[in-house]
């Protein structure tokens, strides 16, 4: 389960308040660096509107704009549909020609990411074997036809993460698209509770707590790092992560970002280095569930790991951090090269300020809204979109007023 998930299982209160009008909901209640007097009761900027774009989807896990700039793409993770929005009057066509998911657990129709020009829709999303085990899969199909007759045509599987384990638990799945034009692809450790050093995030052999690099076309490029190791999995671009929901590409630097989850607290943001191993679980910052017992050791004391650029170590409260954004528009000036990652546990938008390496916690938006965060992605007019994640959900739009 994911952690708030476990927390309710567990008895302990979750609050999940319905929000009425969109237009300045919450009451209050900023804390941290740059809570100042700028903002409103939802940690926005007085020159910022919280509106709606359009609602009532079912567990929106992904967004992604089209060229064009007048419809975005939205996954619904458990009914496996890929949705067009148009931006002008908030109405929604379904999609055809979409993959069969698996989607049980955390599994179902999980990213969708957009290749140049629109030509192909990449996805991820979850599937079974005949044995009813489970795995991360990548593919991508032409998006052609307009209006209600929307569909991927010419469907293709690219990559199938090796191996197929029983859970329903920590895809990971997100893609990006590097600024070398390659596939950077999230896989999560699959819940897999064994804390030693034979776990699976630690075992280059399979695929499994790993970020993948591929061509376009599903390929291994040959200069990834491991594929002079026959004991190796070619696709491995970076190992060592427990369950990456969120990435996306430094709009200065060309690195690749992550925010990672950590058990109970443990949550990472991660600049991902070709061939590093980023620890988990030899090397972690937080605890496990209910004991609170340390996992592994902290990253400092080993030399073979990287440690995270911003982490929130056992009893911090972490976000339980899931899709994330830098801000590269025009529209709000003060956040350029900031980051924003939902916040699922802490039910906001973490903001990060992002100086070269130092990375600090600003106030969270929408700290008020109590509802889980899933993705946050910039549009085309410069604003910040905003999935949440519910099964009567809306997608949200921060914009200048």
């Amino acid at each position: 389960m994911e952690r708030r998930s476990y927390l309710a299982a567990l008895g302990v209160a979750v609050s999940g308040t319905v929000a009425g009008c969109l237009g300045g909901v919450g009451s209050g209640g900023n804390s941290g660096d740059g809570a100042g007097d700028s903002s409103d009761s939802n940690g926005l900027p007085e020159s910022a509107s919280l509106e709606t774009v359009t609602d009532g989807l079912a567990f929106p896990w992904a967004m992604a704009f089209r060229s064009d700039g007048e419809s975005l793409l939205v996954t619904e993770r458990d009914a496996g549909r890929l949705l067009r929005v148009d931006l002008a009057d908030g109405s929604t066509t379904e999609i055809d020609g979409i993959p069969e998911v698996e989607p049980a657990g955390q599994g179902g129709l999980l990213d969708v990411t957009l290749g140049p020009d629109d030509e192909w829709a990449y996805l991820t999303y979850a599937v079974a074997n005949d044995s009813g085990e489970t795995t991360t899969r990548l593919g991508r199909g032409r998006l052609t036809g307009a209006g209600d007759d929307d569909r991927l045509s010419d469907f293709e599987v690219l990559y199938t993460a090796e191996p197929y384990v029983d859970s329903g638990g920590h895809y990971g799945s997100r893609v990006a698209i590097g600024p070398d034009g390659l596939l950077y692809m999230t896989v999560g450790d699959r819940q897999s509770k064994d804390f030693g050093p034979d776990h699976f995030a630690q075992d280059l052999s399979n695929d499994l707590g790993t970020t993948l690099r591929l061509r376009p076309d599903g390929s291994i490029p040959e200069d990834n790092p491991f594929v002079d190791d026959p004991d190796a999995r070619d696709a491995i671009y970076s190992y060592g992560h427990r369950n990456a929901q969120g990435i996306d590409v430094h709009p200065e630097t060309g690195a690749i970002w992550e925010s990672e989850f950590g058990e109970s607290d443990g949550d990472e943001i991660n600049r991902i280095e070709r061939g590093g191993n980023y620890g988990w679980p030899v090397a972690d910052e937080g605890c496990t569930y209910v004991t609170g017992e340390e996992i592994g050791v902290s990253h400092d004391d080993r030399d073979d790991v990287i440690a995270p650029v911003f982490g929130w170590p056992c009893g911090a409260d972490g976000p339980a951090p899931s899709g994330m954004t830098f801000y590269d528009g025009e529209a709000f000036p003060e956040w350029q090269g900031d980051l924003f990652v939902g916040g699922l546990v802490t039910q906001d938008i973490v903001h990060l300020a992002v100086d070269g390496d130092e990375v600090s916690e600003e106030a969270p938006l929408l700290a008020e809204f109590n509802r889980r965060i899933r993705d946050v992605v910039v549009g085309p007019d410069d604003a910040l979109y905003v999935a949440v994640d519910a099964g009567d959900a809306p997608i949200l739009r921060i914009a200048p007023k």
